[in-house]
């Protein structure tokens, strides 16, 4: 039986382990022929030596799928280059472009270095565009030769990204850049047949499970019974997303945990009070009081 990305090709980044290993190995089990992207790295970003990707390699191919490894570092701008160059080279063309890398500095804002910032929002932001960027300019070369393009991109956000995190504000911010950036993308890409959307996924990963505390009991696997954050749940909705199926749903931000799927309302126009002219100071404070309880309440800061 087919699968619903049978002969498309993907890239997975940071796929050696958690939620990216997921998913190659979720779009090996329908028929994708997947490249799998990881340089090995802990979760400060430094080098392990250990190569994940290619267990998840052999895993792909054991079960009888196609795949092959890269070890590019997304934000590299090269690097970037050469991971889109990899699956063309490859596989003869590129149809989904999944990005996952990415890594944490947790700390207050109050106490956060220059580097634990651009470290953090180098890997997340600069490596979500410089790939979109290169697999956008390959779509678009092809959209103009008049070769068809039915392509998918599928960014990763977060909630911390959404609504932010106490203790992770380079990280919430890089996320936050992240999804307006998916939605900038969808909006400049649809003419070349390019679709691109975003999941805020929660789920048990080296990641969430080092953040302690409530968190990582929150995390913790059930002894019994459906367990809701295996990374594994995440994966159908972005295998899905990178399907020919989903050709219409484009600029979305999908949050997804367990059996859930919610689809994220973001900055809208809320309530207005235009006087026709400029405002005194003076007469701010009752208006902003009135606008604010007419507005929805904001949701609340993870761990605030």
């Amino acid at each position: 039986m087919s699968g619903v990305v049978d002969g498309r090709v993907v890239i997975v980044t940071g796929a050696g382990r958690g939620i990216g290993r997921a998913h190659a190995l979720a779009f090996a089990a329908e028929g994708a022929k997947v490249v799998v992207n990881d340089i090995g790295a802990g979760l400060d970003g430094s080098a392990t030596g250990e190569s994940p990707a290619e267990q998840v390699v052999a895993e792909i191919f054991a079960a009888g799928g196609e795949a092959v490894v890269n070890g590019d570092d997304v934000a590299d701008w090269a690097g970037a280059e050469n991971l889109i160059r990899t699956a063309i080279d490859t596989y003869g063309r590129l149809d989904v472009l999944v990005n996952n890398a990415g890594f944490l500095r947790d700390r207050m804002l109050v106490g956060m270095s220059e580097q634990e910032w651009d470290a953090v929002v180098r890997v997340h932001l600069k490596g979500h565009f410089a790939t979109l960027r290169h697999a956008a300019a390959y779509w678009r070369a092809e959209a103009k030769a008049g070769n068809p393009v039915d392509a998918r991109i599928v960014n990763t956000s977060s909630g911390a990204g959404l609504q932010g995190s106490i203790g992770q504000g380079n990280y919430a911010a890089a996320k936050a850049g992240i999804a307006e950036m998916t939605i900038q993308a969808a909006a400049e890409l649809k003419n070349y047949g390019v679709t691109v959307n975003a999941i805020a996924p929660a789920a048990r990963t080296r990641m969430t499970v080092g953040a302690g505390g409530a968190m990582a009991e929150a995390m913790a696997a059930p002894e019994d019974g459906f367990d809701a954050m295996a990374p594994e749940n995440i994966s159908p909705l972005v295998v899905w997303l990178g399907s020919v199926e989903s050709k219409d749903v484009t600029g979305r931000v999908f949050e997804v945990e367990g059996g859930k799927i919610t689809v994220a309302e973001g900055w809208r126009h809320g309530p207005t009070e235009d006087k026709g002219a400029r405002w005194e100071p003076k007469e701010i404070g009752p208006v902003v009081a009135d606008l604010l309880a007419k507005a929805e309440p904001p949701v609340p800061v993870y761990g605030a």
